[in-house]
């Protein structure tokens, strides 16, 4: 399919270009501002070629491509716009406070990384072209190489972390509604010849001025935070200048103050406070990163692929950034080799699997996640299925507690798996590889012998024609007293979709949760209390999840009887939760009652219980297959 029709394909899947706000994209991930969600056709969208999956997240709408694809479709997109919708929107108020922050953090530095990606990548070349080995090839050595052979290096390697607060500002003002050129212009200010260097005075090479003899001013080459902030803040200086100042006078006078008054707060008050709160995040995380016995990467390897997944990840960016301008090194890179991980759990998934469809999910996503794009790998295959998640992260973990221990360091950020060999060009790359193998090799073979239940002895259709196979039949019984209701009504996607399974959704008219049938609690979220997974005898596994976005109550409103582990007789109370609390905290009391895809041995799930219909007896029939 052609880059122009599957950007008119992705149009009308998302209900018209009528039905968007804006459009923006990252690194692998077209993402959208929907007006009306229910015009989103997820069916459609998930058919078309050369999509990798769709989800709602921070918010958006977002529909991965995977790297290079989505600048071709983004193009296409808004060129079929025509100019209907802004492609850089003022911050919208859509989702909660922290998804507005983590999208905020998101738009802003996502037009940066590509920059920054590439300066990585020239400081892994100058790393390799300059070994002695290399040299000694062209009959050179570190010593005499041509003084302007470094200059160009030094171009290629230092201007973007110099400028870097310029870029930040002009990002900032784009993202708050100010006026990008304004937001350029102060951010050079932060960065003019005329201050003190950030890097001279760092090195003791240059004194930094010092006005009221406390305030110490310098130029901040290389610094995020203080951009980040003075960004907001100019551009808020900048619209409110605007409402106040007449028209015939605002082409002059709004301009002129916002800069001064901007760059006035920026070098005596705003830039010193946060570059010492930037110095002090930074210490704080390499101290943790330098735990000892490799702790540090061990902790980071582990969790870190559950950022993406509540979509902070580009949280991190602000933090590799900072590490690549103030020591050179990215330490954060090498210890979070979930991609590759995620890769194994993946392809241990594909080849012991009978579906064939999944097989047709999980083999290509095993490659793209080794290339560094995971959100196919997690989102179809490993965070549905549960366990081989699980094992992807104790991977990563072993992938991270090696790098640590082996003091392993980019040269850059945002390039992982096999394309982030360009950030290790020099004596570290046998050891990345190391890393990356041992981080795969755990994660697949914890997938295949213990994380995926799946047997794939049954493949051979001669060999399964001749054992006999039984169907059992469950029936289980409402875990919560109240009215059915439709899973299509249930007002989140995640369940309205049957993305993680088949089943029923409950209006509660009781506070109380008790076991559907005997079995064993394999999961209750501790802190939350909001959701529990139980297990029948056969294996089929029941997800129980009180309201919607209830997580965000932190457990108030919930009380828990049974811990994971725990086994249950059909009756035993639960959960208790408190029905006026959680809707006098503005979230719904509907209650989703699901079979969790990837159980491969369910062959049917049929509702006992019709729509808006009082509860009396089983509500689900589980057809089951047993050998």
């Amino acid at each position: 399919m052609k880059d122009q029709e599957l950007a008119k394909r992705i149009l009308e899947s998302v209900g018209g270009k009528e039905n968007i706000h804006s459009v923006e994209h990252c690194a692998t991930r077209l993402r959208i501002m929907i007006a009306d969600k229910d015009k989103i056709n997820d069916e459609e969208m998930g058919n078309l070629q050369g999509v990798k999956g769709s989800f709602f997240n921070s918010g958006q709408y977002q529909i991965i491509l995977g790297t290079g694809l989505v600048n071709k479709i983004y193009a296409e997109v808004m060129k079929l716009m025509d100019g209907t919708v802004p492609a850089e929107a003022p911050v919208k108020k859509e989702g909660n406070r922290f998804q507005r922050a983590v999208r905020i953090f998101g738009d802003i530095f996502v037009p940066i990384i590509p920059v920054l990606v590439a300066t990585g990548l020239f400081m892994g070349l100058r790393s390799l072209l300059t070994q002695a080995a290399v040299l000694g090839l062209i009959g050179l050595t570190p010593e005499n190489v041509p003084e302007e052979l470094l200059l160009f290096t030094q171009i290629l390697t230092d201007t973007a972390f110099a400028f870097l607060p310029a870029l930040i500002c002009w990002s900032t003002f784009r993202v708050f509604g100010g006026s990008p050129v304004l937001g350029i212009v102060l951010g050079l200010m932060l960065v003019n010849p005329a201050l003190p260097n950030a890097y001279a005075v760092g090195q003791n090479l240059a004194e930094p001025l010092v006005f009221f003899d406390f305030i110490k001013v310098l130029g901040y080459q290389g610094s995020v935070l203080p951009a980040f902030i003075i960004g907001i803040v100019g551009s808020k200086i900048e619209k409110f200048l605007r409402t106040k100042i007449p028209n015939s006078l605002d082409l002059i006078l709004t301009p002129f103050l916002t800069l001064l008054i901007s760059i006035v707060l920026a070098l005596f008050m705003i830039g010193p406070i946060f570059h010492e709160i930037e110095i002090f995040v930074l210490h704080g995380v390499e101290f943790l990163l330098r735990l000892p016995f490799g702790l540090g990467g061990l902790l980071y390897g582990s969790f870190s692929q559950l950022l993406g997944i509540f979509g902070i990840h580009h949280i991190i960016s602000f933090l590799e950034i900072n590490m690549l301008t103030q020591t050179g090194w990215n330490m954060l890179n090498p210890i979070s080799p979930g991609n590759v991980a995620q890769a194994g759990a993946v392809l241990a998934v594909a080849i012991k699997t009978r579906s064939q469809k999944l097989k047709q999910i999980a083999y290509p996503s095993s490659f793209s996640a080794a290339l560094g794009i995971t959100e196919p790998a997690v989102f179809g295959v490993t965070l549905p299925l549960v366990k081989p998640f699980i094992m992807s992260m104790i991977g990563g973990g072993v992938g991270g507690f090696l790098a640590s221990i082996l003091q392993l360091k980019a040269t850059g950020m945002s390039l992982t798996g096999i394309p982030g060999m360009l950030l290790y060009l020099n004596n570290q790359l046998p050891l990345y590889i190391l890393v990356n193998a041992v981080a795969f090799a755990v994660s697949f073979s914890l997938t295949y012998t213990i994380g995926y239940r799946n047997s794939g002895d049954d493949t051979d259709p001669v060999a399964k024609g001749k054992k006999k196979s039984n169907i059992e039949v469950i029936e289980i019984a409402s875990p919560i007293k109240g009215h059915a209701v439709s899973l299509e009504s249930v007002p989140d996607e995640a369940f309205s979709s049957k993305a993680m399974g088949d089943g029923i959704a409950i209006m509660p008219s009781g506070g109380k949760v008790t076991a559907p049938f005997t079995g064993k609690v394999m999961h209750i979220m501790e802190k939350s209390k909001h959701a529990v997974i139980i297990e029948h005898a056969s294996g089929v596994q029941l997800l129980i999840h009180v309201g919607i976005d209830t997580v965000s109550l932190k457990g108030n409103g919930f009380q828990s009887y049974v811990q994971s582990g725990d086994m249950v007789q059909v009756g035993q109370l639960m959960l208790e939760f408190d029905i006026p609390a959680i809707q006098d905290a503005g979230y719904s009391v509907i209650s989703p009652i699901i079979i969790p895809d990837g159980q491969e041995n369910i062959q049917k799930v049929e509702s006992l219980v019709s729509n808006e219909s009082s509860i009396d007896g089983p509500i689900l029939r589980i057809s089951v297959q047993s050998n």
